[in-house]
């Protein structure tokens, strides 16, 4: 799909967090909203600062 000269007024998120997985303990980087764990793919981390 293209879109020339207007946005669809989609925000990007592009800051990378650090988050930790409840599951395994794997503590990592990721950015966007929908994270889960590389390791066990798990989407019941939480964001560590």
């Amino acid at each position: 799909m293209c879109s020339v000269g207007d946005s669809f007024g989609v925000e990007i998120d592009t800051e990378v967090r650090q988050y930790e997985c409840n599951n395994c303990g794997k503590t990592f980087k990721s950015l966007g909203s929908a994270v889960s764990c590389p390791k066990c793919y798990s989407k019941d981390v939480k964001q560590v600062d």
